[in-house]
This record gives structure tokens, sequence and C-alpha cells, in this order.
């Protein structure tokens, strides 16, 4: 115990600055280290992450996290679309500058997420912004939750299912202007489980870190069937490994088509 508490996260205040031109609040920097702890912690009774020390948690849980929030070439720090019509001006996500968070508010899902991430870090540097935590483990979500009342996050909730059957359910489905999904499934997979939570207009992320043309061309005739499109492919390089990464940026264009779900006899562990 006393070893997990003296860890501690390095501040990186030049890094944020440098790459996201932004840096946390003291306040912010104190919610991932008490995270950073929490998840130490968690990983003795769960398996959570393989990533455990101070600065490869910094920069492959929480800057890589933020990283896919601020693309430049997605519309989402302009609120401009251009991949359809319908979705509204001036959304915006993050302003330049310390900690600080524009009035709008957006809904956030993370499908998938696992130990929290790209969500948690989501929620703690937009506390405007109201982020739903999904993962079929029902273990997982219940280490979630006393996680979420530990750092008094006031703008996060769980969800405990599949995605394919919760995107379904009238309080999810069409509800949302960004769906994050980080190191869940194939890229077509992916498409299939966001698209149907978004609203007209809205966005889909998809972390990943190798990328061909190969599989951008595999993923079209999905996203047709769905209404949505590839608006943005983003390649990035982290800060410190200079580990090469993609975001895939999908807007949901029509209101989307049904796509038949396998019936799947797993059950939520």
């Amino acid at each position: 115990m006393n070893e997990i508490k003296t860890l501690l996260l390095p501040e990186m205040v030049d890094t944020w600055q440098q790459t996201l031109n932004w840096q946390p609040t003291m306040e912010q920097q104190g919610l991932f280290q008490q995270l950073y702890e929490a998840i130490l912690q968690g990983n003795q009774q769960l398996n959570l992450t393989r990533i455990t020390e101070p600065l490869e948690f910094w920069e492959k849980h929480l800057w890589d996290s933020l990283r896919g929030i601020w693309l430049q070439e997605s519309g989402i720090n302009r609120g401009i679309s251009r991949g359809c019509s319908g979705y509204p001006q001036g959304v915006p996500v993050q302003s330049e500058g310390k900690g600080e968070i524009q009035p709008h508010s957006l809904k956030l899902i993370d499908i998938g997420t696992g130990a929290g991430f790209p969500g948690l870090p989501v929620a703690i540097a937009f506390p405007n912004h109201f982020v739903t935590l999904l993962d079929s483990t029902r273990k997982k979500v219940t280490f979630l939750e006393s996680l979420i009342n530990q750092l008094a996050l006031e703008n996060v909730t769980t969800s405990i299912g599949r995605a394919e059957t919760i995107s379904h359910q009238p309080q999810h489905r069409q509800t949302y202007d960004i769906a994050l999904l980080r190191a869940v499934a194939p890229a077509p997979i992916c498409a299939e489980y966001a698209l149907p939570f978004l609203k007209t207009g809205g966005l889909a992320i998809l972390y990943r870190g190798h990328w061909t043309d190969e599989e951008t061309e595999a993923l079209k005739p999905r996203l047709e069937k769905l209404g949505g499109v590839i608006e943005a492919i983003e390649t990035f390089t982290t800060p410190i490994t200079q580990s090469v990464r993609n975001c895939i940026c999908l807007r949901s264009c029509l209101p989307p088509k049904e796509v038949p779900i396998k019936k799947n006899s797993r059950k939520v562990q």
C-alpha cells in the first residue's frame, strides 16, 4: 500500500502545453494522481492494465486518452462537420489554456471502457461534459463505480452490458454526441457498435495503433450500411516513446439502418 502511494505521476506541464496547447489545473492533476493510485490498487484484485510505471501510465493512459479528443482534423475543436448535414455548428470541446472548459456540454460514451480509459481522463479534463462508461464485465463496472465515487466525479456514470444490446435501448440509442472506442475490436465491428449510439451528426473516435489503406477500404462498406462516413484519419506520434498512433473519426450522417445483430449467448461476467 505504501509503495503504491509513493508512486507519483510526472506533471509533464511543458509536454501537455506543447502537444495539446493545454495543461491540467492543480485539481485535475490531483485527480489524475488519485486515478493512478486507484488503478494500481485495483490491479491487485483485477486484471486492469499492464501499464503501471508512472511515465508509461501518463503517456499511454492519460495523454493518449486525451489526444484522441484533441483531434485537429475531425472538426471537434472547431465544431465543423464536413461529412454530412445536420450536425450543430460551433460545438466546442476544449478551449486553449489551462483547464478551461467551454460552457457547451456534450454526451460521450466510452464503449468497452475496461479500466476506464479513455473515458475517465476525458471526464476529468472536461468536467462540463457527461461521460458514460460501458463495459460487459460486472467486476470492472463495480470497480469503476467505486472509483467514480472516490474521485467525486459528478459527470460520469456507468452501464453494464454488451454494446450491440445496450445501443438498442431507448435511453441510449442515438443519444450521444461522441463515442470513444479504444482497443475494442476490428474497425468494422467498432463502427457497428458505435454508430447506433450516436445522434445524427455524432462522431465516433476509434483509437488505433497501426492503420492501413486496406483497413480504410474494408471499413467503408460497413459504414455505408450504417449511414456513416469516414470524416478523418489522423496519424500522430506519442511524446515519450514516439509510437505511431491513429485516430479514425466516423461521422453518423443518417439514422442508422438496422443491421442484423447476431444473437450472443455470452452472459455478463
